[in-house]
């Protein structure tokens, strides 16, 4: 079974992402899911990325580094929104990555150098304006084009935290979808 390192978004640690986890769990992963804001939550995407940049994105991804740091190199990284940078920075530099899942959000690979031989996914709703408009369906798109196993899943939608069950957001039939294509992965990487 595959052993995931997963980071939650601009939120907080949610109930939905331990249930999430769970579900990874249930299907014989391991799964740590590293609090990344040290006990913080927040009510809305503006203010979880507010207090990123007060403590400064270069901390988020030292974060990620450290929960890392105790653990094999064979792991995959997974993110969700925010949790996709130190996730993806993971995937890209750390030796021994078996894998990458990129929830709702994807940063262009050049800003850790190329993409390396990693499978990914990329998860993300085709009407989110978040996801659609700022950039993020292009960086994934480029990143499926240059991996030699890499796939983009769109979903019909305009949800952001659609996989999150513990938010008004959430698609119930989205994230099953999303669930078993993730299941599916680790289940290859195990």
């Amino acid at each position: 079974m595959a052993e995931v390192l997963l980071f939650h978004h601009a939120l907080g640690p949610t109930e939905g992402l331990y249930a999430f986890a769970d579900e990874l769990r249930q299907a014989g992963h391991t799964v740590h899911a590293p609090d990344l804001f040290e006990g913080r939550t927040f009510a809305s995407i503006e203010a979880g990325v507010g207090y990123a940049d007060d403590v400064g994105w270069g901390e988020i991804m030292a974060r990620g580094e450290r929960a890392a740091e105790s653990l094999p190199n064979e792991l995959v990284y997974a993110g969700f929104s925010l949790g996709v940078i130190p996730a993806q920075k993971l995937a890209q530099t750390r030796a021994g990555a078996q894998g990458a899942l990129f929830f709702y959000s994807c940063i262009p690979v050049s800003e850790f150098g190329g993409w390396p031989a990693v499978p990914a996914q990329i998860h993300g709703m085709d009407a989110d304006p978040i996801f659609m408009q700022e950039g993020d369906v292009d960086a994934a798109r480029e990143l499926v084009e240059s991996a030699d196993d890499a796939e983009l899943f769109l979903y019909p939608g305009d949800q952001h935290y659609f996989a999150d069950s513990s938010l008004p957001s959430y698609d119930a039939g989205a994230a099953k979808l999303l669930t078993q294509r993730v299941l599916d992965f680790l289940a290859k990487r195990g």
